[in-house]
């Protein structure tokens, strides 16, 4: 039971390596894995060490290595790797044989220094420009063009060995608050949802994404208490 419960658990931690307490926890527990932020990557070998030493640990099951690696301002491996343009400027050429190239580059990168799990693409349809939080990260502003787009990347990742995360599920895009900061309100009822903002997760879904990150989202006309709860629930459902 103590592994069971161990392997839902993927966390992070300080520095650029594997602390004791990590090593700790899995050796009572078990890990789900971890996640790598820019306070833990000073270079590709380093990063690569990092995984190879949390593979390791793994028990039962093999550990989840993620890292948020979107392009632009949202990357935590950069130089001497490739530096990404931001989503939107993918998004801005509207060309799915280009999508399916950048994500074929990024999984040989991320691959290469042992990553198994990319927390992208963001699915997140950017209907209000002045959205603080999202920004430049989302694919555009038309949902069939992130849903088309994201399907490729989802698809081209997974078919190369690497696992794709959605997000920020149920959508980010139509939100004036930054959700680092506090908690944004999507006011839309279920109608405008399914039309808009649900769109891209349900092609990514459908191109068998392997993970969907909830956003820190209130949506009274969904659940106006449990945002995280009832986000958790339409995935499974939908799943």
């Amino acid at each position: 039971l103590h592994r069971q419960i161990g392997q839902l658990a993927v966390v992070g931690f300080e520095g650029t390596s594997l602390p004791a307490d990590i090593r700790a926890l899995a050796r009572e527990f078990d890990l789900g894995g971890v996640i790598l932020f820019a306070r833990n990557v000073e270079s590709p070998e380093q990063v690569a060490e990092i995984a190879h030493e949390a593979q390791q640990l793994a028990q039962d099951l093999p550990l989840w290595v993620g890292i948020d690696q979107e392009g632009g301002r949202v990357a935590r491996l950069r130089h001497p790797l490739t530096e990404w343009p931001p989503m939107q400027t993918l998004g801005r050429a509207d060309d799915g044989a280009l999508a399916g190239r950048f994500a074929a580059a990024l999984a040989r990168e991320l691959l290469a220094v042992g990553i198994s799990i990319d927390f992208a693409p963001v699915l997140d349809v950017l209907t209000n420009p002045k959205n603080p939080a999202i920004g430049d990260r989302a694919l555009g502003d038309r949902a069939e063009s992130v849903a088309r787009l994201g399907a490729v990347i989802v698809r081209t990742l997974q078919e190369s060995g690497l696992a794709a995360c959605g997000k920020h599920f149920p959508g980010h895009g139509d939100t004036s608050v930054d959700s680092h900061l506090d908690l944004p309100l999507v006011e839309h009822p279920p109608d405008r949802l399914r039309a808009v903002e649900l769109v891209p997760f349900r092609a990514a879904i459908e191109a068998g994404v392997a993970a969907i990150m909830t956003g820190h989202l209130l949506v009274p006309s969904l659940d106006d208490r449990h945002p995280a709860t009832l986000s958790r629930r339409i995935v499974q459902g939908r799943s």
